[in-house]
């Protein structure tokens, strides 16, 4: 077989155990591959013609499709993508918690709108068709799929401000949506704990996702609240969907603080019931008690009106800095334990030596309390301090996971194998975390049902109709693992480790990994929405 070139390969992958990707039991097959795409699936030993790749004692499922990723923001950095390629994953979404890399006019207020993601990003295009020829440009290893996030649409429109959008602002936004929908984005995304998106209004999203809706995109939100409101913020989300017709997808569902474990429960069953009425409602997790964001979105909505350059003007000033570490201080025991929070990447200054370390052990080192330690490093660093934040029960996890409405995704944005910092170990681990912990370990799902919450399932959300499955026609992206040692080894203390089990992922019929390494072929593109 070649497999250091981009052409797409004829092979036939013989012996495996096939998995389709719709919960379907396995069953021993030979899968052909023909031109970039599954030609035939037949029995075992039936004579071929052309070369074959053994799978004997491995799995062969649809390469998984990871429906929440951050990754379009540093697919260019790291093109590989070998995170996410030893995790036998092939297609990724970007545009997730209201963060897209377009429509952008002025790269420096759309950096700022989204610093702890665009560090690396030129932003040297205004739209989805200019970003994706930088990316092909590219020639990154899997494919990339993209929604367009209110967070662009607003900062362009509206900039940093907390204010309603005028009737004006609201029907130019609805433009800019439309035309990256034209374009083929596959979704609108918000994140509504993150300035300026948390300073619209509920009749703002929702007109926003009737556009979205006008064109059949699917609409992901990070909710307002993830902790003592996060029942209000599921209701909120399933009003918007309700009101518009969209398609929703509640990004990462969990409870955040010990006060609010076990409501994902009755969140659950608000889903359920919403589906029972005709909303067209699903939902994702990572499989951590941990959350990974910016430091900024734990401070009060106010302080980022006007963005962060106005946040560093405030935390001058001593009576805003004050109001500022009270209104942190009063989430403290309630949804952030200061323990907790550990900070996973700063920019280089004067406080880099504390990445790893919480904000209470940073506090007791400079000798203030925890709230005035997330200020300093704030005032510090450009207001740029990405977080990790152990919030959550595992018990909480383990019942969303088990849903049978929820994808497995993972929220990350890492590709590169290596780095500086303490990023979350969800980039390096979450599928084969899945796959070893959750099936093989606890038993919490089966190997079948497990695949199609990282396949079928998030290809159905997407409308990707020619991949997420096993069967003639299909693209041949494709994931072939050892179910017996499938693992992740990256933890919070030492998270740059890659997964193994994962022995060969092919994308569009091109060998990305084989024998658990990288093979150097980058045949990955932007994926377009058909219209």
């Amino acid at each position: 077989m070649r497999h250091t070139t981009d052409q797409t390969d004829d092979v036939v992958i013989t012996g495996g155990e096939v998995l389709d990707g719709t919960g379907a039991p396995a069953r021993r097959a030979d899968v052909v591959v023909r031109e970039g795409r599954i030609q035939d699936v037949v029995p075992p030993g039936k004579t071929h013609e052309g070369p074959e790749l053994d799978a004997t004692g491995l799995v062969v499922a649809p390469g998984f499709i990871d429906l929440h990723s951050h990754a379009d923001f540093t697919v260019q950095e790291h093109p590989s993508a070998d995170t996410a390629v030893h995790q036998g994953v092939t297609t990724l979404l970007g545009g997730n918690c209201g963060f897209s890399p377009f429509p952008v006019a002025a790269a420096e207020e759309l950096r700022g709108a989204a610093g702890f993601l665009a560090s690396g990003v030129d932003f040297q295009w205004t739209d989805l068709d200019g970003y994706a020829r930088a990316v092909d440009a590219d020639r990154p290893a899997i494919n990339m799929a993209t929604q367009v996030g209110h967070q662009a649409l607003r900062t362009l429109v509206m900039g940093p401000d907390e204010r309603p959008a005028t009737a004006g602002e609201l029907a130019a936004m609805r433009s800019l949506l439309a035309a990256a929908a034209e374009q083929g984005a596959f979704g609108f995304s918000t994140g509504l704990i993150y300035a300026p998106g948390s300073y619209a209004s509920s009749a703002e999203v929702a007109a926003l996702a009737a556009e979205a809706a006008r064109y059949g995109l699917l609409y992901s939100t990070h909710m307002r609240n993830e902790s003592n409101e996060l029942l209000a913020s599921v209701d909120e989300a399933l009003d918007a969907a309700r009101r518009s017709g969209v398609r929703l997808e509640i990004s990462h569902l969990k409870a955040m603080g010990p006060a609010n474990h076990g409501a994902v429960h009755e969140a659950l069953a608000k889903i359920e019931a919403a589906r029972a009425e005709g909303v067209d409602v699903t939902a994702d997790v990572y499989p951590y008690t941990a959350s990974s964001t910016t430091l900024t979105s734990r401070l009060p909505g106010w302080a980022m009106d006007g963005g962060a350059a106005r946040l560093l003007e405030r935390l001058m000033e001593r009576s805003t800095r004050t109001r500022i570490a009270t209104g942190l201080r009063a989430r403290f025991g309630h949804d952030i334990d200061p323990a907790g929070v550990v900070v996973a990447e700063l920019p280089d200054g004067p406080y880099s030596r504390f990445t790893g370390r919480s904000l209470a052990e940073i506090g007791d080192e400079i000798g203030t309390d925890p709230a005035e330690a997330a200020l300093e490093l704030l005032a510090a660093h450009n207001a740029t301090v990405s977080i990790v934040n152990h919030a959550m029960s595992a018990d909480d996890v383990s019942a969303v996971l088990a849903h049978p409405l929820v994808s497995v995704a993972s929220d990350g944005w890492t590709l590169a194998p290596s780095g500086e910092g303490r990023p979350h170990p969800r980039s390096f681990g979450t599928f084969a975390r899945v796959l070893g912990r959750y099936v093989r370990e606890d038993g919490l799902l089966t190997l079948p049902e497990a695949v199609r919450k990282m396949t079928s399932l998030p290809a159905a959300r997407l409308g990707l109709a020619d991949r997420g499955e096993i069967r003639p026609g299909r693209v041949a992206d494709l994931a072939v693992f050892d179910a017996g040692a499938v693992a992740d080894h990256s933890d919070f203390a030492d998270p740059w480790r890659l997964a193994t089990g994962v022995r060969h992922v092919l994308v569009r019929g091109v060998p990305v990994l084989r024998d658990g390494t990288a093979t150097g072929a980058r045949p990955g593109r932007v994926l377009r929405r058909a219209g």
